[in-house]
C-alpha cells in the first residue's frame, strides 16, 4: 500500500508541475514588466553542463550550502544523511529527537517572522509601484489570475478524470470533502484540516487504516497544489527580472522543486519560505520573495485547497487500488441520499 501510496503522489504531482509550467509560459504573467530591476543575475551563467549539474548537486561543505541557500545541495545532504540513519537502528533516536525539536523550533521561529510579513511587503510594494508604476499590481493579479486558472485546469483534467477512472462518484466526492476544503481555504493551513478531512474520508466509506496511513503521508509527498505554485512562481519572478530560462532549465527546476516542496510545513505561508530557499539555487532575486508575499495569502488560499482536495482523493484511489469496496459510514449516507 505504502509503494502504490507513493506511486500515485508522484505521478500526481509531476502533473502539478507541467500543468503550472505550462500555464506560465503560456500566459506569461510577469513579461513586459521589470518588477525587480532587469537582470540582476543570470541563470544562465550557472547553468553548465549535465555533468557538471550532477557534480553541483552534492555539497563539499553542508554548512556552507545552507548558508548560501542552496537548497538543492541541502536535499541531497538530507536524503542521504536520512538513509544513514536508516542504517544504524536504534542509534538514531537521540538525532531524531533533536531534529524534531529543531524543527518544531524553526516553525515557531519562522512564525515569529512572518508576524512582521505585512510590514516588510508594504514597504517593498511601495518601492516597488513608485519606482516602477502601477503597472507593477496589475502584474501580480496576471500572476494570481494565472495560478488559479492552473489549479482549475488541474482539478478538471488531472482529479476528475482519476475519479472516473476509478469509478468515484464526483459530486458525492465533492460533497465529502466540502467541509475541510473550506476549512483549509480559510485558514490557508493543511494541518488544520486534517482532522475533518480524516473524518470525511471515513464517512465515505475509506477503510480507517487507509485513511490514517494515506493522508498523513500524502501532506508530505502529495501537496498538488504547491508543487503547481512553486514553478510558476518562481518562472514568473525570471519573466519580471527579465531572465529568458530554456525549457531545459525549467524542467530542471521544476524537479528540484518538486524534491524540496516534500514535508513543506503544512501551515500557513509554508511555500513562500522553499520558494526563498530556491530562488537563488536558481540564480534568481531573492527580493521577489518580498514582493510575490503581497499575493501569498490569496494563492495560499488556492494551494491549501487543493492539497487537501488531492490527499481526500488519494485515499479513496488508494481503497480503490487495493481492492476494497466503499463502505460509507451512517453520516455520509444520510448527506448523500
Amino acid at each position: 500500500m505504502g509503494l502504490k501510496a507513493i506511486i500515485y503522489f508522484e505521478v500526481i504531482t509531476t502533473f502539478a508541475l507541467f500543468i503550472g509550467l505550462l500555464s506560465v509560459n503560456l500566459l506569461r504573467p510577469g513579461a513586459g514588466v521589470s518588477i525587480l530591476g532587469g537582470r540582476e543575475t543570470i541563470v544562465a551563467g550557472k547553468a553548465h553542463s549535465f555533468s557538471e549539474l550532477l557534480v553541483h548537486m552534492f555539497p563539499e561543505n553542508f554548512f556552507e550550502s545552507a548558508a548560501k541557500g542552496d537548497l538543492l545541495q541541502v536535499v541531497v545532504f538530507t536524503v542521504i544523511f536520512a538513509i544513514a540513519l536508516i542504517m544504524i537502528g536504534e542509534k538514531k533516536k537521540p538525532i531524531i529527537d533533536f531534529c524534531e525539536s529543531l524543527t518544531e523550533a524553526m516553525f515557531k521561529y519562522t512564525a515569529i517572522i512572518m508576524r512582521f510579513a505585512p510590514i516588510g511587503v508594504g514597504a517593498a510594494l511601495a518601492f516597488v509601484v513608485s519606482s516602477k508604476g502601477i503597472s507593477v499590481v496589475v502584474h501580480l493579479l496576471a500572476m494570481i489570475m494565472s495560478f488559479f486558472l492552473a489549479l482549475l485546469v488541474f482539478v478538471i483534467l488531472i482529479l476528475i478524470p482519476v475519479m472516473l477512472i476509478c469509478r468515484i462518484p464526483v459530486l458525492k466526492f465533492f460533497a465529502a470533502v466540502k467541509e475541510a476544503a473550506i476549512i483549509a481555504f480559510s485558514t490557508t493551513s493543511s494541518e488544520a484540516a486534517l482532522p475533518k478531512a480524516m473524518e470525511a474520508m471515513e464517512a465515505f466509506g475509506v477503510p480507517r487504516r487507509i485513511v490514517s496511513f494515506v493522508i498523513p503521508i500524502g501532506y508530505s509527498f502529495n501537496l498538488d497544489g504547491t508543487t503547481l505554485y512553486l514553478p510558476l512562481a518562481a518562472v514568473f519572478v525570471a519573466q519580471a527580472s527579465g531572465i529568458e530560462l530554456s525549457i531545459g532549465q525549467q524542467l530542471f527546476m521544476g524537479v528540484t522543486i518538486m524534491l524540496a516542496s516534500k514535508g513543506v510545513a503544512g501551515i500557513s505561508r509554508g511555500s513562500i519560505v522553499i520558494l526563498a530557499g530556491l530562488l537563488p539555487t536558481f540564480g534568481l532575486p531573492l527580493s521577489a520573495v518580498a514582493v510575490l508575499l503581497a499575493i501569498d495569502a490569496i494563492a495560499d488560499m488556492g494551494r491549501t485547497t487543493v492539497n487537501v482536495i488531492g490527499n481526500c482523493l488519494a485515499s479513496v484511489v488508494i481503497t480503490k487500488w487495493e481492492g476494497l469496496p466503499l463502505k460509507p459510514g451512517e453520516i455520509a449516507a444520510k448527506e448523500m441520499i
